[in-house]
């Protein structure tokens, strides 16, 4: 015979609605606004049909509507089925699911897919304001989950839970608890997160449009590329030396060297072919220091000039670019080493270099090419400096609102707008060098960086992305020159929040308009960076070096595992022993009074089962013996107030016991 489902009540459904109203609001930023309207649509008129049942959706409807949203996520992402995509239908899914539930079983199914969509967060981002934000909607699914075991179909009013003047009581009563449960799971998370072995590498694949919006340097230069970055104050990677923090001045982090034109962009040179790795020469103090980089979907790593060490799984292109092996698409640590002396191939140029080096397009900007013509017999030094001179006096200006350039966009920037950011002088000096038959190239980076006083590290931020350039000088090898420093050297000298530029088109961490602001800002920096290197950054290795320090000899993998083993296997035997254990069991008043009800039950057949509820088990006494069936039902119903009704009193004690005596068990 098949067993009649459970149905759910009213409370359960609020409860539930609520909860998944909250997990909704969590992914605000992560559906389109379609979805989020849609599933408040389903959610209110689910709550419409708790009141008015008719209106629930029979079974041929719900397929219909599942395949026409199906159908428009579908052409919504273009048929990509990535991580948006599959948050998109998830959600859906379960908002029409919701739509269906009636019984216990389609109930409890919601709540495990609201954990499962909690977890979700965390694809979009794992900061500590993202683990923040998911502990509401937790606390409400296990809230849920609570009302659930405490509310049962038939017995609400008898426990008196649900009466209109306590509501507000039970809501909060279950909060608390929940909240309890919550908090009495901690030592057990922060031991199996201390503990538990760590598998290096991820252990499952994330589609890529999950890394779709990261933003960092681009592996090619066009005017208005980085204008454009700067506007953006997200951490581009945190900076931790190991002594004093170079000048700004020196603060040049380096990315891509790009070598070649075409048309109006700039871009790097192929691994095809085949450039000997140039030679680099070193002197003066070294710079150590450790670099937390943000995932930015791009293989460069960032590195101080001149770095002479590289990270794991890293390779240095020949012009001494460090790229990583795959696309950086989770947050890196590295150590590195730096010198702010050094001479880079400066004994001479191959061919090849000299011929890229040198490459500019025939034909296009001819003002610029006639007048890098007239410093051909000057000397390498004459030529750079006639380039900085006619930045430094020719009313150039650093704005991060350059006009278009259309056509010989190097002519219109250098004799007609002369407006321009840091892209603009880069590109055109390096054109006039070209021009004059001086080698050059274009170095995009970073530049600079803010200090966080609480921690004492550097924050360089998007905002903080520049480009430069490096000229070929017999004897000195590639020397840097930045022209950017001769039309704001307060961009080079203390940063690009000190540049003439407009503020309104800055971002909020690189003005100084609102400094309590950005003081908080700061702090909350310290917490998210602690949060970055002991919580996201707890590797395999950082656990065996934690675990190691902790016992005193070094840690292995194996260890670690055997470890593991022996705590679970002694924590299950620890765990049967206490359960299978017979021990003395103290009664409080009513239970002393229920046991005495069940001894006398005990003596016609009729037994409690393990994990019935008292008014499960009256309502079976009740169809066993008939005529005493109301004084059964007022038992339960007493004793389930004194166990879990705040509104229980002496006087109902008394009921009870008067109650049990007066009860004879006969057939």
């Amino acid at each position: 015979m098949r067993t009649k489902a459970k149905l759910v009540t009213a409370v359960q459904i609020k409860w539930l609605l609520i909860s998944l109203g909250a997990i909704l609001a969590t992914h605000a930023l992560n559906l389109p606004l379609w979805v989020i309207g849609v599933c408040v649509l389903l959610g209110v008129w689910r709550y419409i049909a708790i009141a008015k049942p008719i209106f629930m959706p029979n079974r041929w409807l719900l397929v219909l509507l599942s395949l026409i949203l199906g159908l428009i996520i579908v052409l919504s992402f273009k048929g990509q089925f990535g991580r948006d995509a599959s948050l998109s239908f998830l959600v859906i899914m379960t908002a029409l699911k919701l739509l269906e539930t009636k019984a216990l079983r389609d109930y409890m199914l919601c709540i495990m897919l609201g954990f499962f969509l909690v977890g979700n967060l965390f694809l979009f981002n794992q900061s500590m304001a993202t683990f923040g934000i998911s502990i509401a909607p937790m606390l409400l699914l296990i809230a849920s989950l609570i009302n659930t075991s405490l509310v049962k179909q038939n017995n609400m009013n008898n426990l008196g839970i649900t009466k209109q003047k306590s509501t507000k009581q039970d809501a909060l009563f279950i909060l608390k608890f929940s909240g309890k449960l919550l908090l009495q799971s901690l030592p057990i998370m922060l031991v199996l997160f201390v503990l538990f072995p760590r598998i290096p590498g991820p252990l499952w694949g994330i589609p890529q449009d999950a890394y779709s919006g990261m933003t960092g340097l681009s592996d090619n230069l066009q005017f208005g590329n980085i204008s454009q970055l700067t506007k953006n104050s997200s951490i581009a990677f945190r900076v931790q030396f190991q002594g004093a923090i170079p000048p700004k001045n020196q603060l040049y982090w380096r990315g891509p060297v790009l070598w070649h034109q075409e048309e109006h962009s700039w871009l790097m040179a192929s691994d095809n072919i085949g450039l000997p790795a140039e030679h680099l020469i070193v002197s003066g103090p070294a710079t150590h220091y450790t670099i937390t980089l943000e995932p930015h979907n791009r293989p460069w790593l960032l590195l101080l000039d001149m770095p002479t060490n590289l990270p794991n799984n890293t390779k240095r292109t020949h012009d001494y670019s460090a790229v990583a092996n795959e696309p950086v698409r989770s947050r890196m640590r590295y150590e590195a080493v730096s010198y702010a002396h050094y001479q880079l191939e400066a004994n001479a140029l191959n061919e090849r270099e000299s011929i890229m080096a040198l490459q500019i397009t025939e034909g296009e900007n001819p003002r610029t090419r006639a007048l890098a013509q007239t410093w051909l017999n000057l000397t390498p030094a004459q030529k750079i400096n006639s380039a900085l001179t006619l930045f430094r006096e020719q009313n150039f200006i650093y704005t991060l609102r350059p006009p278009l350039l259309g056509k010989d966009p190097v002519d219109q920037f250098i004799f007609n707008t002369k407006r321009g950011f840091c892209e603009h002088y880069a590109t055109s000096f390096v054109y006039l060098m070209r021009a004059a038959g001086l080698p050059a190239r274009i170095v995009t980076g970073y530049q600079g960086g803010e200090l966080n006083p609480n921690g004492n590290y550097l924050i360089v931020r998007q905002s903080d992305a520049h480009a430069w350039a490096e000229v070929w000088l017999q004897g000195q090898g590639w020397v840097r020159v930045d022209p950017t420093a001769a039309v704001s050297p307060a961009r080079i000298e203390q940063g690009i929040g000190d540049a003439d530029l407009e503020r309104d088109e800055l971002p909020l961490m690189a003005r100084h308009d609102f400094p309590l602001l950005k003081k908080a800002l700061l702090n909350l920096d310290t917490f998210n960076n602690g949060w970055n290197q002991w919580v996201l950054g707890y590797d395999d290795k950082k656990q065996l070096a934690f675990l190691s320090k902790m016992r005193g000899k070094t840690v292995s993998v194996t260890d670690l595992v055997v470890g593991m083993i022996v705590t679970l296997l002694a924590a299950m035997v620890a765990t049967a022993f206490f359960v299978l254990k017979k021990t003395h069991i103290t009664l409080n008043p009513a239970e002393k009074i229920y046991a005495q009800y069940l001894k006398k039950l005990k003596t016609i057949g009729l037994q409690l089962n393990i994990g019935e509820g008292a008014l499960d088990f009256g309502n079976r006494v009740a169809l066993a013996l008939p005529p005493q069936q109301t004084l059964i039902l007022d038992i339960a119903a007493r004793y389930n107030a004194l166990q879990y009704s705040q509104a229980k009193n002496a006087f109902m004690l008394t009921e009870l016991e008067a109650l049990t005596k007066q009860f004879k068990p006969k057939f």
